[in-house]
């Protein structure tokens, strides 16, 4: 009696997940991201958007909630309806870093999240002025070793991915350098052109323009092999640095965690469906991004992996944020 009744009772359970999944959504969905309008992750999920939209016969609208470290769109997303009706899309500091680098979050990337899938992996590339003396990594590593915390590196803050690549790079060289901050990206590459700055590490969405313009040029892509799109630049080890080197970028869409698991494995699957689409992969190749496509599992190990990778250059660059 008691194994028939758990029967009917899982049976319920089922059916009451499948209802969901096929009704699901039934109203508009909005996809919060902390970017701005008009780059390149945002770009992505207007993408993805625009997709499920066709796909559900629903809106899908995606709402710009830039600065503050993205601790701005993750409020309006804690606030936000906690059925699947509103995502977040999230940057691998988010999930990786900041846990890590402030001493309080308004969040917890444990509790507050489910992270459903990537949408993409872009991979950093050591820029230089175009008439820079450096022409490649290992030219680069000479110098800062014959002139010891006398180089210059720039990022936009403490705690991105430049910055905690760039520390990652001081570590594994043996190097000692110097952080700048500038204000904006477009700041920090014209501070690599002029040759204000030694050197940084930038993507082609972020250092594309003034590469395409002939103002810096590319020694290396920290990435395990070269790019597709960019043929003619080595890896870091090719071009005479660290084995094995790799930084990159990505963003996530997370989903609550209340939200029912049918209308998450609804979600994920759809947002593949649409990542797959040929339009899609052309935009990706001209903002510069690879297609990321590990499954939910790997891709929660690969979190995992990161922010102990990422913990460990916080604590040895000794960075800090309140």
């Amino acid at each position: 009696m008691i194994d028939k009744l758990a029967s009917a009772i899982a049976l319920s359970l089922g059916l009451t997940l499948v209802a969901h999944a096929q009704t699901f959504p039934t109203k508009p969905v909005r996809i919060i991201t902390p970017f701005p309008v008009g780059s390149g992750p945002e770009g992505v999920a207007r993408l993805v958007a625009d997709k499920l939209s066709r796909a559900w016969g629903q809106p899908v609208v995606v709402e710009n909630r830039p600065g503050g470290n993205g601790f701005i769109a993750i409020d309006a997303f804690k606030r936000g309806a906690t059925d699947g009706h509103d995502l977040i899309q999230l940057d691998n500091v988010h999930l990786t870093a900041y846990p890590h680098l402030f001493k309080k979050l308004p969040y917890d990337a444990s509790t507050d999240f489910d992270t459903l899938l990537p949408l993409f992996k872009t991979y950093f590339f050591f820029t230089t002025a175009v008439d820079s003396k450096y022409r490649n990594v290992a030219d680069l590593i000479a110098d800062a070793k014959a002139h010891p915390g006398k180089l210059n590196y720039g990022s936009w803050s403490v705690g991105n991915p430049v910055h905690l690549g760039s520390a990652l790079f001081e570590s594994v060289a043996g190097i000692e350098t110097q952080h700048v901050i500038y204000k904006e990206t477009s700041q920090l590459y014209t501070g690599v052109a002029t040759g204000e700055l030694a050197y940084a590490l930038g993507t082609s969405a972020t250092a594309g323009p003034l590469y395409r313009a002939g103002k810096i040029k590319y020694l290396a892509i920290a990435a395990p092999a070269r790019l597709p799109a960019f043929k003619d630049v080595p890896t870091v080890a090719e071009a005479g640095g660290p084995a094995s080197f790799e930084i990159s970028g990505w963003t996530a869409i997370a989903a609550p965690k209340g939200a029912p698991a049918a209308v998450k494995e609804k979600i994920q699957r759809d947002i593949e469906k649409a990542l797959a689409e040929p339009d899609v992969r052309e935009k990706f190749t001209s903002f510069g991004y690879e297609p990321f496509t590990p499954t939910r599992e790997q891709f929660n190990q690969y979190i995992k992996a990161e922010s102990i990778k990422q913990a460990a250059v916080i604590q040895r660059s000794k960075a800090a944020l309140d």
